[in-house]
């Protein structure tokens, strides 16, 4: 068994956010990873913005900041500390690589066996001088979540190794049933609104719809699954999925986001899953999850 912390410092959830409302691809791989964990024995602790502490499926949750202490809240030690996404985070619970004295010299103590940097946006921004300086203190492994999104990592990079696993499909997509006929003509859109929508929809409207009158592009989008970042671009994205709800004459439905679970029998009923592809986007989960669940995707 092998005492595992996890941190991220980005928008509010924890275990349950999953479950009961939408939520984006990288947090809801932190929320499946964790849990695969727990599952398997080990020992796992996650600090993040979480708005309820507790153990949920063998994992505990606790904020990451205390009381006029930010980032005060770590444990004291860890055979594996995996720190998501802020350069804040990379030296919370760092180590001392062989040969290597300088993290003593800077007066830091290490407090885990192995660090690992997990990445999840294409890495040009690992090139600021503030992930530089932490890289090259602490070298963790870098983990990224593909081929491609490794590539973007120049070789220079300080590092203590580099990792490509892909994120991981949970089992409620993974169990779909071969179903006996196809389904209605109904496509889904499942990812982030401002990640080519506008462009799907004139697709539909001049090359899709045309040619298959009676279909149906059903649209599970919308702010509230980022979170404060989705907040920030609301805008943006109302003023895409306006455009979506002006076209309902032509079969495009604005659903707006749902849970996981529910998604998972909207995918049944649905028969391809269509999506540009982005150059800003390392893993899509959305596509990931139709695939699994047995939809081809069109990308």
């Amino acid at each position: 068994m092998a005492r595992i912390v996890l941190a991220d410092d980005g928008i509010e959830f924890d275990a349950e956010t999953a479950r009961e409302k939408p939520l984006g691809g990288a947090e809801s791989s932190v929320v499946f990873l964790v849990e695969e964990l727990a599952r398997r024995g080990h020992e796992v602790r996650v600090r993040n913005r979480c708005p309820r502490p507790g153990t949920v499926g063998g994992v505990e949750w606790a904020p990451i900041h205390r009381a006029g202490a930010p980032y005060g809240n770590m444990p004291a030690e860890a055979d594996l500390y995996i720190a998501t996404r802020g350069d804040k985070l990379i030296p919370l619970m760092p180590r001392a690589p062989v040969g290597a004295h300088h993290l003593m010299r800077a007066g830091i103590r290490p407090r885990a066996r192995r660090v690992a940097f997990w990445t999840h946006n294409p890495a040009q921004y690992l090139l600021k001088a503030r992930y530089l300086w932490k890289l090259w203190r602490v070298r963790p492994t870098i983990v990224f979540i593909g081929d491609y999104h490794a590539t973007t990592c120049p070789a220079w990079v300080p590092d203590g190794g580099r990792k490509t696993i892909p994120y991981g499909i949970p089992e409620l997509f993974r169990s779909a049933q071969p179903i006996a006929r196809p389904p209605a003509p109904r496509a889904v859109f499942t990812s982030n609104p401002l990640r080519s929508l506008d462009w799907l929809l004139t697709l539909w409207t001049t090359r899709i719809r045309p040619k298959v009158a009676n279909a149906e592009l059903h649209v599970f989008a919308g702010p509230s699954t980022y979170g404060g970042v989705g907040a920030a671009k609301s805008a943006e994205m109302a003023s895409v999925l306006a455009r979506a709800e002006s076209m309902r004459g032509e079969g495009v439905v604005v659903r707006g986001p749902v849970p996981k679970n529910q998604l998972v029998a909207e995918f049944r009923a649905a028969r391809a899953m269509l999506y540009r592809g982005d150059l800003n986007e390392t893993f899509c989960l959305a596509v990931g999850e139709a695939q699994a669940s047995g939809v081809p995707a069109v990308v």
